[in-house]
């Protein structure tokens, strides 16, 4: 004996319908950003996954800002403050940064499409990078200890250059 209702199965075929018709209707008039999934991935794929987010100390003011040059930004995390410049030199972004406490830690910029740029802060914890291009960016910090060794990995929220 047979213990499905034909009327089931016209239901959800019904049913179906209308979230198919539904989800094509959300995408069409709210569609997510362009390059929305691909920015998703950019911000989550780090080699190292045992790192630190710092947070923005202005987010407030810079929410839900897209592209433009954002100036200067800072964030923090837990004893460590980076404040950032960014400066607009045509297609590309001149970058220059202080760390607080100031150390020679290795400072990378990852920009989405983009082989990362890396360079060393100096003693004072000021670090330039004149050549950055536009893009997804983010800043991954590698500290070292006082002792010079490797120590955690800090790096901020993804920025739109």
């Amino acid at each position: 004996m047979n213990d499905i209702d034909p009327r089931d199965d016209r239901r959800g075929q019904e049913d179906t319908a209308v979230l198919t018709e539904l989800n094509r209707l959300v995408y069409e008039l709210d569609a997510p950003p362009p390059g929305l999934v691909e920015r998703i991935r950019f911000a989550v794929a780090l080699e190292n996954l045992d790192v630190e987010v710092a947070r923005w100390e202005r987010a407030g003011s810079l929410a839900g800002v897209r592209g433009g040059n954002p100036g200067t930004i800072t964030f923090t995390v837990d004893n460590l403050t980076l404040m950032v410049n960014f400066t607009s030199t045509g297609a590309r972004h001149r970058i220059d940064g202080w760390l607080v406490p100031a150390g020679e830690h290795t400072v990378e910029v990852r920009v989405a499409e983009h082989e990362s740029s890396t360079t060393k802060a100096d003693d004072g914890g000021r670090f330039v990078l004149s050549d950055v291009p536009a893009g997804t960016t983010q800043i991954v910090v590698h500290l070292v200890n006082s002792r010079g060794e490797p120590g955690r990995t800090v790096v901020t929220p993804t920025i739109m250059l």
